[in-house]
């Protein structure tokens, strides 16, 4: 970034003080932002005051701490509005979870997460966190994400794997790197994605593509139950057919 003249240092580390703000850390401090981003705190500072006085956060003069204000929403809203695919999501997602009584989501891939660009109205919480619309999660564990992974040319999927760090979110997350590799080649094939117990204790999940006109994959839709539920043979049963009939009526709408 250094050698592009163009580049505004000072916008990026803006966006980066906004993005460090989330639902498990609502309310910072400038030292605490400063850690977090690797921004050094004189920067940090200028940051936001910046956005306070553009409205986007606010200051709590007693606990000398930052929140976000409702006008950052409309940052997200320009997106969800322009992009037709995400307005004709909503309809065939709350479809899909009265059909299957769960949850059903649609994301995108963005860097080496998901971000949840719709989610149903009925809505189960399954994790310990709330998933929202831009909600982050990473690509490598979770259904959405390898339904996503799979439609990377070769070169990108080696250059993402290749740099991920896995983590071990419970005792049956794939953390080998060549194993994921198969794993995704094989949602490749197949066409969808089920993790199981990857990512939580009790979470199943099930994915699959939503493809534009031209056959690319522009998002993946998945819906999730608790592992008690069902068989995974009767997840796999009732799931698919069902989020492969919402994916092929957004495929069609596009």
């Amino acid at each position: 970034m250094a050698s592009d003249p163009d580049f505004m240092a000072s916008l990026a580390r803006g966006l980066t003080v906004l993005r460090a703000f989330s639902q498990q850390r609502p309310s910072q401090s400038i030292s605490q932002l400063s850690v977090r981003t690797d921004i050094p705190r004189a920067a940090v500072r200028r940051c936001l005051h910046t956005l306070e006085r553009l409205g986007y956060v606010g200051r709590d003069v007693e606990s000398r701490t930052f929140t976000l204000r409702p006008k950052v929403l409309s940052l997200g809203y320009s997106y969800l509005s322009s992009v037709p695919l995400v307005t004709l999501a909503q309809p065939a997602l709350d479809k899909l979870s009265e059909a299957l009584h769960e949850s059903a989501s649609m994301a995108v891939l963005e860097a080496d997460e998901i971000v949840y660009v719709a989610r149903s109205r009925t809505m189960r919480r399954l994790m310990s966190v709330d998933l929202t619309v831009g909600s982050r999660l990473p690509a490598y564990c979770t259904s959405l994400g390898r339904v996503l992974l799979a439609d990377l040319p070769p070169e990108e999927l080696a250059r993402y794997i290749t740099a991920i760090q896995p983590v071990r979110h419970t005792p049956r997350t794939v953390t080998s790197r060549e194993q994921l590799r198969r794993l995704v080649e094989k949602v490749r094939e197949d066409g969808y994605s089920i993790v199981d117990e990857e990512l939580e204790i009790g979470l199943r999940s099930i994915a699959v593509p939503v493809r534009d006109a031209r056959g690319r994959v522009s998002a993946a839709i998945n819906a999730s139950t608790q592992a008690s539920r069902l068989p995974l043979d009767e997840f796999h049963r009732t799931f698919l057919p069902a989020l492969r009939a919402a994916a092929s009526e957004l495929h069609i709408h596009e």
